[in-house]
Protein backbone atom coordinates (compact mmCIF):
# COMPACT_ATOMS: atom_id res chain seq x y z
CA UNK A 1 0.00 0.00 0.00
CA UNK A 2 1.80 3.40 -0.80
CA UNK A 3 0.94 6.39 1.83
CA UNK A 4 3.37 8.97 2.64
CA UNK A 5 4.20 8.04 6.90
CA UNK A 6 6.66 9.47 9.04
CA UNK A 7 9.12 7.39 10.46
CA UNK A 8 12.01 7.82 12.70
CA UNK A 9 14.71 5.50 13.19
CA UNK A 10 17.96 3.92 15.00
CA UNK A 11 20.33 1.76 14.54
CA UNK A 12 20.98 -0.78 17.04
CA UNK A 13 24.20 -3.89 16.93
CA UNK A 14 23.44 -7.07 17.79
CA UNK A 15 23.34 -6.28 21.81
CA UNK A 16 20.76 -3.50 21.27
CA UNK A 17 23.42 -1.04 21.76
CA UNK A 18 22.50 2.42 19.93
CA UNK A 19 24.95 2.78 17.00
CA UNK A 20 24.82 6.99 16.55
CA UNK A 21 23.04 7.82 19.77
CA UNK A 22 20.55 9.67 17.37
CA UNK A 23 17.26 9.68 16.04
CA UNK A 24 16.48 10.01 12.33
CA UNK A 25 13.61 10.86 10.80
CA UNK A 26 12.49 9.73 7.47
CA UNK A 27 9.69 8.74 5.62
CA UNK A 28 7.82 5.22 4.63
CA UNK A 29 6.22 5.21 0.75
CA UNK A 30 4.83 1.76 0.82
CA UNK A 31 3.90 -0.26 4.25
CA UNK A 32 2.57 -3.54 4.33
CA UNK A 33 2.06 -6.23 6.95
CA UNK A 34 5.37 -7.81 6.11
CA UNK A 35 7.47 -4.29 6.46
CA UNK A 36 7.89 -1.20 5.14
CA UNK A 37 9.95 0.87 2.42
CA UNK A 38 11.79 3.87 4.46
CA UNK A 39 13.58 6.89 2.52
CA UNK A 40 15.95 8.12 4.94
CA UNK A 41 19.65 8.29 5.55
CA UNK A 42 22.12 5.40 6.27
CA UNK A 43 24.90 7.26 8.81
CA UNK A 44 27.82 5.18 7.17
CA UNK A 45 27.83 3.82 3.93
CA UNK A 46 30.56 0.81 5.31
CA UNK A 47 27.48 -0.41 7.46
CA UNK A 48 25.53 -1.62 4.76
CA UNK A 49 27.31 -5.33 3.93
CA UNK A 50 26.22 -5.57 8.28
CA UNK A 51 22.86 -4.23 7.62
CA UNK A 52 21.99 -6.70 4.80
CA UNK A 53 23.76 -9.41 7.09
CA UNK A 54 21.08 -8.33 10.38
CA UNK A 55 24.62 -7.29 12.55
CA UNK A 56 22.96 -4.08 13.08
CA UNK A 57 19.14 -4.04 12.90
CA UNK A 58 17.26 -0.99 12.61
CA UNK A 59 14.69 -0.18 14.97
CA UNK A 60 12.15 2.20 14.41
CA UNK A 61 8.75 4.21 14.97
CA UNK A 62 6.18 4.41 12.79
CA UNK A 63 3.16 7.44 13.17
CA UNK A 64 0.03 5.99 11.19
CA UNK A 65 -2.48 8.87 10.68
CA UNK A 66 -5.04 8.96 13.57
CA UNK A 67 -2.92 7.26 16.11
CA UNK A 68 -1.72 8.81 19.27
CA UNK A 69 1.12 6.14 19.68
CA UNK A 70 3.35 5.08 17.03
CA UNK A 71 3.56 1.38 16.06
CA UNK A 72 7.33 0.13 16.73
CA UNK A 73 9.21 -2.54 15.66
CA UNK A 74 12.70 -4.14 15.33
CA UNK A 75 13.30 -4.54 11.97
CA UNK A 76 16.33 -6.03 9.38
CA UNK A 77 17.30 -4.35 6.10
CA UNK A 78 16.79 -6.96 3.51
CA UNK A 79 17.86 -4.84 0.72
CA UNK A 80 19.54 -1.22 -0.17
CA UNK A 81 18.57 0.72 -2.76
CA UNK A 82 20.79 3.10 -5.10
CA UNK A 83 21.56 6.30 -3.13
CA UNK A 84 20.80 9.05 -5.49
CA UNK A 85 24.19 11.38 -6.41
CA UNK A 86 24.21 14.58 -4.25
CA UNK A 87 21.66 13.28 -2.01
CA UNK A 88 22.70 11.23 1.22
CA UNK A 89 18.68 9.37 1.56
CA UNK A 90 18.07 5.99 -0.24
CA UNK A 91 15.45 3.63 -0.39
CA UNK A 92 15.83 0.73 2.17
CA UNK A 93 13.50 -2.15 2.43
CA UNK A 94 13.02 -3.11 6.00
CA UNK A 95 11.50 -6.58 6.93
CA UNK A 96 9.60 -6.84 10.66
CA UNK A 97 11.84 -8.73 12.70
CA UNK A 98 10.13 -7.89 15.97
CA UNK A 99 6.42 -6.14 16.46
CA UNK A 100 3.63 -7.38 18.72
CA UNK A 101 0.48 -8.39 17.14
CA UNK A 102 -1.19 -5.48 18.36
CA UNK A 103 1.03 -3.30 15.93
CA UNK A 104 0.83 -5.70 13.60
CA UNK A 105 -2.80 -5.89 13.35
CA UNK A 106 -2.92 -1.75 13.89
CA UNK A 107 -0.91 -1.80 10.56
CA UNK A 108 -3.37 -4.35 8.45
CA UNK A 109 -6.21 -1.98 9.85
CA UNK A 110 -4.73 1.06 8.27
CA UNK A 111 -3.89 -0.76 5.13
CA UNK A 112 -7.19 -1.96 4.69
CA UNK A 113 -8.65 1.49 5.71
CA UNK A 114 -6.64 3.56 2.97
CA UNK A 115 -7.53 0.96 0.28
CA UNK A 116 -11.28 1.20 0.69
CA UNK A 117 -12.91 3.98 -1.78
CA UNK A 118 -13.56 7.22 -0.53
Amino acid sequence: MRAKLSVRYKFLGRAGEDMTGEVHEGASQNIGGGGILLVGRIPELEWIPDLLMQKIVVGINLLLPDSEEPVKALTRVAWVESIEEGSDKCSIGLMFKEITREDQDRIFKYVIKAQMPS
